[in-house]
């Protein structure tokens, strides 16, 4: 490859003399060592928890996919189904949270806004359809979550293994199971459960029907062995 060569001196006051004759130039000059300059990265606001009782068929179709590699899915979407039993009538609550890894987790705020504490006497039982396990700091919150709350049983089903070949995942993911929690995948009969329940329908048309698609048996059971190997 040609090497760049230096422009002899003269050149160079050749040029300065040029623009200093001809101002559209010097201004021209500045516009580009403007344009070369870094930019400052525009500082995004937090991403909000959004809840809701159902979510658009779009977020569905891409979110909750249980293809191996997940580029491109940066929220979380949880499903949730809480059944209260004890000194009233039994009450059941549903809905989904949604979020973005950059901020605040689903999991999280799961317990901060939806189910912040368990009343003593009575019993829940939580589950959850979730789009991926849950991250490190999720897990932690949820076993503590756990250990904390004897009346309180939480089973997690879930579409995707989030980073589940790292060790620190993997550790508590354990601790989760060790705390109580049962967690397993997606099954396609779950997939299509969480279309119709919680999955946004056209107003005035007949509900559509779930379409599984093409690999959803075949991914199941590859995340249903990696989660066995997991939580051996």
């Amino acid at each position: 490859m040609a090497e760049k060569q230096e422009q002899p001196q003269a050149s160079q006051n050749g040029e300065k003399a040029e623009n200093a004759e001809n101002p559209e130039n010097a201004e021209n000059a500045e516009n580009a060592e403007e344009a070369e300059k870094p930019k400052e990265l525009e500082v995004l606001p937090p991403f909000e928890i959004v809840t809701g009782e159902r979510f658009p068929a779009f977020f569905f179709k891409f979110q909750f996919k249980n293809v191996e590699y997940s580029s491109g899915r940066n929220k979380t979407f949880l499903c949730y189904i809480i059944e209260i039993q004890g000194k009233e009538e039994p009450k059941t609550l549903r809905g989904y949270l949604e979020d973005e890894h950059a901020a605040a987790h689903a999991e999280d705020a799961f317990f901060n806004t939806i189910l912040p504490t368990c009343e003593s006497g009575l019993r829940y039982n939580v589950t959850w359809y979730v789009s991926s396990s849950p991250c490190v700091g999720c897990a932690e919150q949820i076993t503590k979550a756990l250990k904390k709350n004897k009346n309180l049983k939480l089973s997690i089903v879930v579409g995707r293994l989030f980073m589940w070949e790292e060790p620190d995942i993997q550790a508590a993911l354990k601790k989760m199971k060790a705390a109580g929690c049962k967690m397993r995948i997606m099954k396609p009969q779950d997939f299509e459960y969480v279309w119709k329940n919680f999955v946004e329908q056209e107003e005035g048309e007949e509900p559509k029907a779930f379409t599984p698609w093409e690999d959803i048996q075949e991914n199941f059971l590859y995340y249903e062995e990696k989660l066995a190997e997991v939580l051996h």
